[in-house]
């Protein structure tokens, strides 16, 4: 393991610079990292799936000035907007909900609540997942996608680590929010960053049974959470630090 460890600090070294965020390695982050608040960035976050590429053109079309203006103008603005799943209802709703949420609380406020009692990200991201959908009081696959369920429980009422999804695009925007280097931007304070779990999706996850970080076959959130284990003993106090890496080898075919 040794020598993997030596491999990814050298990856986490080497790519943390600016200059990994650029139209020729696009990535959406390269659109959040403009901005400091936190309602935009988490659309940046929840519509990052697909092609890289397509990703960064989607939110570079996006007028994120919406979210200081009436529903009339959102509806006028968003009309004919669409990305693949979600339609333009869709992400009509998603600027109305974030809105209205602003203007009630900051998101780190709501997070927070359910990630105090035990320091729990999933408890956090349930507990601002479940608000989001009552807000907006909208059902539709598409709506549904972009920003997740809530997380199934077991009948004690504890989150099951078999049965849900890696949650990747929520935990790559907690990644941003709460880690700070030259690629995250920390604008989170209340949250440890040694608690965040790994935004695994599919490069990633491969890249990690590769490096023998991960024997388990199932792409699920228990793997999520294993390999974050895995990775604390690389770096106990920040172990998704080396999210970026395992995703660039694996993007760029490295191994």
């Amino acid at each position: 393991m040794q020598d993997i460890k030596e491999l990814l600090d050298k990856e986490v070294c080497s790519r943390n610079s600016n200059c990994e965020l650029s139209y020729d390695k696009p990535d959406p982050l390269l659109v959040a990292s403009r901005y400091k608040d936190e309602y935009i960035i988490l659309l940046c976050a929840l519509f990052a799936y697909g092609n890289a590429r397509l990703i960064v053109k989607f939110l570079d079309s996006l007028d994120f000035s919406l979210l200081d203006k009436s529903e009339e103008q959102i509806d006028k603005a968003l009309d004919g907007y669409y990305y693949r799943f979600q339609n333009s209802e869709d992400v009509k709703t998603i600027f109305k909900t974030f809105k209205k949420l602003r203007q009630e609380d900051s998101m780190e406020n709501i997070f927070y609540e359910g990630y105090k009692k035990e320091n729990s990200i999933l408890e956090g991201l349930d507990t601002l997942i479940t608000k989001i959908h009552q807000i907006a009081n909208y059902k539709s696959q598409g709506f549904t996608f972009l920003v997740s369920s809530p997380f199934k429980r077991d009948k004690q009422g504890n989150i099951k680590q078999i049965g849900n999804a890696p949650y990747k695009r929520w935990n790559m925007f907690l990644r941003w929010m709460v880690r700070k280097d030259e690629l995250d931007m920390g604008l989170w304070k209340k949250i440890n960053k040694k608690d965040l779990i790994l935004p695994l999706d599919t490069h990633t996850f491969k890249v990690s049974q590769k490096l023998g970080l991960l024997d388990r076959k199932t792409y699920d959130l228990k793997s999520a959470l294993l390999i974050t284990e895995k990775l604390k003993e690389f770096d106990l106090s920040d172990p998704v630090k080396y999210d970026f890496a395992l995703y660039r080898i694996g993007q760029e075919k490295m191994l």
